[in-house]
């Protein structure tokens, strides 16, 4: 079974923070601008226990590949 971490209460431990970073961590947040604070303090608590993701793909393809395999299908008729 998977442990909860709360990674909040452990950044807290972690390091000193000015109130409003405090206030943020102990009460959650009010508006956009506290919940990107937020963000970056999770972003702040990731980098303190090495914890990286995994990339994401690259799924990009260009408008001629895509119309090059539109031809080879024969799906086009002009």
């Amino acid at each position: 079974m998977t442990e909860k971490i709360d990674w909040k209460q452990e950044l807290l431990d972690s390091a000193k923070f000015n109130k409003k970073q405090e206030n943020l961590l102990k009460n959650g947040t009010k508006s956009l601008t506290d919940n990107w604070l937020l963000g970056a303090l999770y972003i702040r608590w990731k980098k303190l226990k090495s914890i990286r993701e995994q990339p994401s793909p690259d799924c990009s393809s260009s408008f001629q590949e895509w119309n090059k395999k539109i031809e080879d299908a024969g799906l086009c008729q002009s």
